[in-house]
């Protein structure tokens, strides 16, 4: 029998884990798979151990994991098949196959348009945006950030979308603030691409109080969030895992 586990990434901020658990809800009438459950990675629970347990408990045979992540990093590339590694023992006869964040879609460029709509400001023809990414030393996700960022750009009709980040990477988000500050754009819509609220949402909210001068406004969308749109990706990306042969994701079979 198939199952689904969701592992999301878990925040000290409890609202932040009741978005998430909001989210996989919403998502999993959409998935016709019998057992779904969710877990998180770190700060919260279930614990991924707890998660696949209730899946296996419930007669699970195969069991699709999918990281609840933006961009590819050392969490889906590193610490969360550590962590099934470990799990895996315990349950050989199982066969898992694993996913993927949510990557590069043109689906996600259009829930940050709709950010930056909702903020009911009038866009002028010089406006810019400052995409705030949680940061990564993984030059991958600096490279998918970027393609996100001309996207936006493009689908959105704006004259320039810069990125900074808030650890890990350069150029931090003072250093982008700073930049988009000394440029000649009289509005800066400062994006953050961030799935959930929480401590890094409070930070960007703080600084922005900083910046703001007569001749240029710099104005906070709403996060990223659980929107919709991202079921539809998760709808899909399950659909593939479930009919995938083991060849097109990795299969963990530790022995």
């Amino acid at each position: 029998m198939d199952a689904v586990l969701y592992i999301c990434h878990g925040s000290r901020v409890k609202k932040g884990c009741d978005q998430a658990i909001e989210f996989i809800e919403r998502s999993k009438s959409k998935i016709d798979v019998p057992i779904q459950e969710v877990c998180f990675l770190e700060l919260a629970e279930p614990t991924i151990e707890q998660g696949f347990k209730r899946c296996v408990e419930q007669g699970a045979t195969r069991i699709a994991i999918v990281p609840i992540l933006l961009l590819t990093a050392g969490h889906a590339k590193v610490d969360i098949p550590e962590e099934i590694h470990k799990v895996y023992q315990h349950y050989p006869h199982i066969k898992v196959v694993y996913g993927t964040p949510f990557g590069v879609d043109n689906q996600i460029v259009d829930i940050l348009i709709e950010r930056i709509k909702e903020t009911e400001v009038t866009i002028k023809k010089d406006a810019m945006v400052l995409l705030v990414g949680r940061g990564s030393s993984d030059p991958e996700v600096k490279k998918d950030f970027h393609e996100i960022a001309q996207r936006l750009a493009h689908k959105g009709g704006f004259q320039h979308v810069d990125t900074c980040y808030l650890a890990a990477t350069t150029p931090k988000l003072l250093e982008g603030l700073k930049q988009a500050s000394e440029s000649n754009y009289s509005q800066v819509f400062v994006l953050p691409y961030l799935l959930f609220t929480g401590i890094l949402m409070n930070e960007i909210r703080t600084e922005l109080k900083k910046w703001n001068k007569a001749e240029q406004e710099f104005i906070l969308a709403n996060y990223l969030g659980y929107h919709d749109r991202l079921s539809n990706i998760l709808q899909n990306q399950v659909n593939k895992l479930l009919n995938s042969q083991g060849n097109e994701y990795d299969v963990y079979r530790y022995s």
